[in-house]
């Protein structure tokens, strides 16, 4: 093999090696961010930053604590109330409200990451024990000292934002990295995962919905019947509908129902049985809407056209 050859292949191996590492996606606000595939899964590298939802509808900045505290809608804020200092390297800080809002926060094609994709990347990285230093920056540029088993051999590079906690106080800068995860723990609560500086492992907690926590988004999977967040996805038939939509998965647990119009305003909330079946579309004004059900561990979404 002659040395222009070998040249011509070592420039596409690294044309090649370059297009997969160098990946970027962009949020609405122009904020790009790295990504990195670990296992199966495609993160971003960076927490979220951005202060619109996908649609271009803004994320309240809110920094009074008695407001925060008795929010039931999707906000932001940043740790201290200091975006200058501190949204560059941490991103903002977001309620689960934000995160599970119907006009997505996540650039198109991605969504914030669910429990069980959380327990998956662990699992993949050797267990909740080991996982967290495989997650998190290495050294004690911002964590606090000894970080604990931190290798970032993962390259998912996980900093540690601090949160907005239970009484609106900002606290844990450089000791804990806190995110979101995109499943409902309770009424109350969705669940969360944190790293910690003095610990290699991940724990999982739930976290009351109002406090602020950093947003890590995950690459969809196209299953071919909609964006799927975390499962086998559901049907959604006829489409478009008249006077009746079926909703069938193939499990037999109960799933909870939310039908959102294009404003964003909840329409229909309801729970079915699991298999087939029928919800009554009559009083639907004509357009497109947004289904999403929720089952026991997973959620997903469809569009659905009224006609």
């Amino acid at each position: 093999m002659n040395k222009s050859l070998h040249l011509v292949i070592a420039l596409a191996a690294w044309s090649l090696f370059w297009q997969e590492t160098a990946s970027q996606v962009m949020d609405y606000d122009g904020h790009v961010y790295d990504t990195v595939v670990i296992g199966s899964q495609v993160w971003l590298k960076q927490n979220l930053k951005t202060t619109h939802y996908r649609n271009g509808l803004p994320i309240p900045n809110v920094s009074d604590s008695l407001t925060w505290a008795s929010l039931t809608s999707g906000a932001r804020c940043y740790y201290a109330n200091d975006s200058a200092t501190y949204d560059s390297t941490y991103g903002a800080l977001y309620n689960w409200f934000a995160v599970h809002d119907v006009n997505e926060i996540c650039p198109e094609g991605w969504h914030v990451s669910s429990d069980a994709e959380w327990t998956a990347v662990a699992s993949f990285l050797g267990g909740d024990l080991t996982a967290g230093g495989k997650m998190k920056e290495a050294g004690t540029v911002h964590w606090l000292p000894p970080n604990i088993g931190a290798t970032n051999s993962s390259g998912f590079t996980g900093l540690p934002g601090g949160m907005r906690g239970l009484a609106s106080e900002f606290g844990y800068l450089n000791e804990n990295g806190l995110w979101w995860c995109s499943t409902q723990q309770s009424s109350g609560n969705g669940w969360g995962r944190y790293l910690w500086y003095m610990f290699a492992g991940i724990d999982r907690n739930p976290v009351p919905k109002y406090v602020g926590q950093s947003v890590r988004c995950i690459q969809d999977v196209n299953t071919g019947t909609g964006s799927k967040k975390d499962g086998p996805g559901f049907d959604l038939y006829p489409n478009p509908a008249k006077e009746q939509v079926v909703i069938g998965h193939a499990g037999n647990s109960p799933m909870d129902v939310e039908i959102y119009n294009s404003a964003g305003q909840l329409v229909i909330k309801t729970t079915v049985p699991g298999n087939r079946t029928g919800i009554d579309t009559g009083s639907l004004q004509p357009g497109v809407y947004l289904v999403r059900v929720f089952g026991k561990y997973w959620t997903a979404s469809q569009k659905l056209i009224k006609e």
